[in-house]
């Protein structure tokens, strides 16, 4: 430690480039972290957040919201399945709102809309307001992301493409779907909205999307083999099934690997030319009686402490750059 100090000390400036480059490259990755994990959040974080272990769609909808439909009545079947502790159902669909009577394209907002029964597990903490009530049908709660866009509590909104209306009564954070913002309703809102064609229901009773589970240790075999024509997944294989979260992910995880790969190579050449550079220094050190382990012992001491400062300084500046930009970082 007492020699690779006194190096770093000695040739200030080679080592402060090389602390500039490492820190660069840690600020880069981890702010790439941060944007891949801000991106797959958006992408399922109703999923995520949701206080579920399984989820139950139909047979063959490949985990997948938009290709399944099955009905509400499996609740009561699902209960009594091993292991499972409760059961709710949950329909997704996405939409297009703006204020009552305003009509400019500007002010149109594209969210997700799911519907839920008001009072079970899948329904989010509110953070202002009031959550979701029995009999009040319009009422909503919308993800708090919508404040940017202008939404306040006590906002009707319209629904494009549909004669209906509902009403802002509450709002829930972190609360986003396919990338758009979640707005929570009941399930029987939903249903008006999303069975609005005549057949569209394909003629299946109170239908629903998926139904979710909670409880430890459920076999997906059994209950797939005792109820006919769903499947069920674990929690991770239907976020799995969100559109683009699959290959979002894996590119994002792609280029993190590539930078990592890159930096090491590079890091790793810079010590090794200065290394080589040192042999002259080295073979005198050893002729006065320094151990192969006492040199050795210094470059692993001189590329820690220059690593770790660089690393900690990229994590400060990841964090103030989060603060700056919390929309971009978080």
């Amino acid at each position: 430690m007492f020699l690779a100090l006194r190096e770093l000390k000695h040739a200030k400036f080679r080592f402060f480039m090389i602390g500039m480059i490492l820190l660069l490259i840690s600020w880069l990755v981890f702010i790439l972290s941060g944007l891949g994990n801000g991106l797959s959040t958006l992408s399922a974080a109703v999923f995520k957040n949701m206080d579920a272990d399984y989820v139950v769609f139909e047979e063959g909808s490949r985990h997948s919201m938009l290709r399944s439909v099955i009905s509400e009545d499996l609740v009561k079947d699902l209960k009594d399945q091993k292991n499972v502790l409760d059961a709710a159902p949950m329909g997704y669909r996405t939409a297009v709102v703006l204020k009552e009577n305003i009509s400019s394209d500007d002010e149109k907002i594209d969210v997700s809309l799911i519907g839920i029964h008001p009072g079970t597990f899948l329904e989010p903490e509110t953070l202002e307001g009031n959550g979701l009530a029995k009999g009040k049908e319009r009422e909503v709660i919308v993800d708090a992301s919508l404040k940017d866009s202008g939404i306040q509590l006590g906002d009707t909104l319209e629904i494009e493409g549909t004669t209906q209306t509902i009403k802002v009564v509450g709002f829930v954070e972190n609360q986003s779907f396919n990338h758009m913002p979640a707005v929570f309703m009941t399930l029987d809102m939903w249903r008006e909205i999303h069975f609005a064609a005549p057949g569209s229901d394909m003629g299946i009773d109170k239908p629903v999307n998926a139904i979710m589970l909670q409880g430890k240790n459920i076999s997906p075999e059994e209950i797939d083999q005792s109820l006919k024509g769903i499947e069920t997944a674990t929690k991770q294989e239907a976020i799995n099934g969100v559109p683009g979260y699959t290959a979002e992910n894996g590119t994002i995880m792609m280029m993190l690997a590539f930078l990592l790969s890159i930096s090491a190579v590079v890091v790793s050449v810079f010590f090794y030319v200065i290394t080589l550079q040192k042999s002259n220094q080295f073979g005198i050190m050893k002729a006065i009686g320094a151990s192969n382990s006492f040199l050795g012992r210094s470059v692993v001491s001189q590329v820690f402490l220059l690593a770790a400062t660089s690393i900690g300084l990229g994590i400060l500046l990841t964090y103030g750059t989060a603060a700056i930009f919390p929309n971009l970082c978080t």
